[in-house]
């Protein structure tokens, strides 16, 4: 018999050793089958624990959502680049009633000591509670802070979160607006832009107003100083470039802390510049002669109106503060303020063409400007005869804001074209609109000397700010509901030879005192201001002061008839 041969002994041992190795990689595989399984389940369980914690978790209950849901916004800035508002990392301190693990009768005490704005009895209340959590401060000062965390409690949690802060305070805080608790914008630009302030891909570029921070400043001190001097209840305040229409400063008053804007009185939140509409009474005056001059009714500054003391139309009585009680200039009628001569024009105008021109002006619709608080504009509506066109010339019975008769200075003053205001930086990323005319060059330009008369010889002579050539109206409306309330109002363009900038101030309520000899109309308080304001403001916009420039009186002067005593 044949021994087998070499290579057919040793077959059997190659097959044993093939089959170990399959063997240990199918354990290898199932082994890493079961870790993969294993790190999924466990990613599994994170991802499910953080959807509960999420709906059910330490956070569930507030009020907003949780922390890092808060938006972050883009800054807003003045024309000169300085912040108004920003967003910046603030501590939150937030209570969680189950994970206190101290004496809560303690913790109560202790809260209430730290955090005064609730008593003992409604922190513990809290911590009994079965509430998951409770925001106990949000933009805590450091120094709480510290005070909290040193009462190593771990019921009390110490997160940061975006939050809103206005480093001027006050300053323009109408304008600027402010957010909610969950950092939504709840008035003001914040409010009107804002999907733009939130918006990530453009968080880098801030919002540029057309307000100047120096210019600002000065409206609201010199408005405020006048507002508590006479007692009024409110006030308001534009300053725009009648060129661009620029809104350079804007104020409403009470004042407003946007930083703490819940805080604030609803008068305190309500806009008077934008939102609040007023018989803003003579200062309409200038409107009805330029009207009358564009259709060709008035010709000449020394077109004669006859000025009783007294004129009777339609059962109503039309009286003047200054009665004349003889024939008048138009000079005379803007001078003196006269409602009787001012009545007589309008009556020339007629209905018809009186609304159109204060249509194109934007006087019958909500004030044209970005913010979304504008008030509805009062009118006589279908109601307009004879009689309303009449008051409505001397500037009765129609009301508006005083951003209304800003913009209508403007439009007038600068060679007749309205733009509409705008509370954003003019330049290359936002021109300046075309506008549309409303009044001819020379009807602006002869109404120079008109407004500059009313300064220099009329009612509105303590408004002058020397070498600054102001040129304005004052007006006094008397409320409708109590006439012995007045609302009284300067507005004026300066310098009157070259215009480049329209203010209006207005006081709401002012009240009499002994050096205003018991008179609380225009021109004893609120002119005064206008004059000072404008001494302040006029060198920071690069107007210099000069004593030999006026515009052309030569306009004006011949047919002013000097009164005796005068």
């Amino acid at each position: 018999m044949n021994a087998p041969t070499p290579a057919l002994v040793a077959r059997p041992e190659r097959l044993r050793l093939v089959g170990q190795r399959r063997q240990i990689l199918a354990v290898m595989h199932q082994r890493l089958m079961f870790g993969m399984l294993v790190y999924a389940g466990i990613i599994a369980i994170i991802a499910l624990r953080l959807v509960y914690l999420a709906a059910f978790g330490d956070h569930a209950g507030r009020k907003g959502g949780a922390l890092d849901l808060t938006p972050e916004r883009g800054d807003i800035v003045d024309r000169d680049g300085q912040a108004l508002a920003r967003t910046i990392d603030a501590w939150t301190i937030g209570l969680q009633p189950a994970k206190v693990i101290g004496n809560k009768l303690d913790l109560a005490r202790k809260l209430a000591e730290l955090m005064p704005e609730k008593d003992e009895a409604a922190y513990l209340q809290m911590l009994r509670s079965g509430r998951n959590f409770y925001y106990l401060r949000r933009r805590a000062p450091p120094g709480l802070v510290a005070a909290i965390n040193s009462l190593g409690e771990p019921g009390l949690a110490l997160e940061r979160e975006p939050d809103r802060l206005y480093p001027q305070t006050s300053l323009a805080a109408h304008v600027i607006g402010y957010t909610d608790i969950d950092g939504k914008g709840n008035a003001g630009i914040e409010r009107a832009f804002d999907q733009q302030l939130l918006d990530p891909e453009r968080r880098g570029e801030p919002i540029t107003l057309s307000i100047s921070s120096k210019v600002q400043q000065a409206l609201e001190h010199e408005l405020g100083g006048a507002m508590s001097h006479f007692s009024a209840i409110g006030a308001a305040g534009v300053i725009m470039d009648i060129h661009t229409g620029e809104v350079l400063a804007m104020t409403s008053l009470p004042q407003l802390n946007p930083n703490a804007a819940g805080q604030g009185t609803p008068e305190a939140r309500f806009n008077r510049a934008t939102l609040g509409v007023y018989e803003l009474g003579s200062t309409f005056k200038p409107f009805t002669v330029a009207m009358a001059m564009d259709a060709g009714i008035v010709k000449s500054m020394g077109q004669m109106y006859s000025c009783p003391r007294q004129l009777h139309v339609a059962g109503r009585t039309i009286n003047d503060t200054h009665p004349y009680g003889r024939a008048c200039s138009v000079a005379e009628i803007m001078k003196e303020s006269s409602n009787i001569g001012t009545a007589q024009i309008a009556d020339q105008l007629g209905a018809k063409r009186q609304r159109e021109f204060l249509k194109q002006m934007g006087f019958l619709d909500k004030v044209e400007v970005e913010l979304l608080e504008r008030g509805r504009t009062l009118s006589p509506g279908a109601n307009w005869n004879q009689i309303e066109t009449m008051t409505v010339g001397y500037g009765h019975g129609i009301a508006v804001t005083p951003l209304h008769l800003a913009s209508g200075y403007a439009t007038l003053f600068n060679g007749g074209i309205y733009r509409p205001a705008t509370l954003l930086k003019v330049d290359r990323n936002h021109p300046a609109g075309k506008g549309r005319r409303v009044f001819s060059e020379d009807t602006s330009y002869k109404m120079r000397s008109l407004l500059r008369l009313v300064v220099t010889d009329g009612t509105g002579k303590k408004a002058d700010a020397p070498g600054y050539r102001v040129g304005g109206k004052t007006g006094t409306a008397e409320k409708y509901h109590n006439r012995s309330l007045k609302v009284t109002s300067f507005a004026g363009v300066f310098p009157m030879d070259e215009p480049r900038f329209v203010m209006v101030m207005m006081l709401d309520e002012p009240k009499a005192t002994a050096e205003t000899f018991g008179f609380s109309t225009a021109g004893w308080n609120i002119a005064p201001a206008f004059g000072r304001t404008v001494a302040r403001i006029a060198p920071m916009l690069g107007v210099r002061p000069d004593k030999r420039r006026e515009p052309n009186m030569a306009e004006v002067l011949p047919y002013v008839q000097k009164e005796k005593g005068h």
